[in-house]
């Protein structure tokens, strides 16, 4: 539990709030590019999730991910609000947190560690695995998006755009946050410490 203390922590530094508001903006922009699948939607929102959760924590990107879930249906509102989808927002941020946030320390001005990106690629397929495979489909089934007949063809075609884009995303995890840790560490001349 001292996970969470530490990343509530956070939340004293300026610093943390105001790039964490600057990831969740990213966040909305990144969204507003989705290709809506009907059956599924593909974005790199994630990405700024994940970032949140690497450099503040499981406290910090839980609250992050619902944020941008809300935030994101007042700027694009596409029916009614459903407030399912606000904690599994939530849920997503939070796996970025447990799973990254002060795990591995890191030296600047040497390659990101190997193990970070483990650390990143096994969270996004966490995030795969149990938010879009399997909550998502069942909100969308809970809230009669889905009905029995259609339930097993959209998570076929669920399991498919998620096998073709875990790749995709694998890389772009690995390039991005690899980016972001530089350049947090180059701005604010400041290392992760690691648990």
């Amino acid at each position: 539990m001292k996970i969470f203390r530490w990343s509530l922590e956070e939340l004293k530094s300026l610093r943390a709030v105001i790039v964490t508001g600057l990831l969740i903006a990213l966040s909305m922009v990144i969204e507003s590019f989705t290709i809506n699948l009907g059956f599924a939607k593909i974005n790199f929102a994630f990405l700024a999730i994940a970032a949140i959760g690497m450099l503040y924590g499981p406290s910090v990107s839980l609250f992050a991910g619902a944020v941008c879930d809300v935030l994101g249906y007042m700027v694009a509102p596409d029916g009614a609000f459903f407030p399912l989808y606000t904690l599994i927002g939530a849920a997503q941020g939070l796996i970025y947190g447990l799973i990254a946030y002060r795990r591995i320390p890191t030296r600047t001005g040497r390659a990101f560690d190997t193990e970070m990106i483990i650390r990143l690629v096994t969270a996004r397929i966490v995030d795969v695995l149990f938010i879009n495979l399997i909550c998502n489909t069942a909100a969308n089934y809970h809230y009669g998006f889905l009905s029995d007949r259609t339930l097993g063809a959209a998570i076929g075609a669920r399991v498919a755009k998620n096998l073709l884009e875990l790749p995709i995303d694998i890389v772009l995890i690995a390039a991005v946050l690899t980016a972001v840790l530089k350049a947090y560490e180059t701005v604010f001349g400041k290392t992760r410490k690691p648990a």
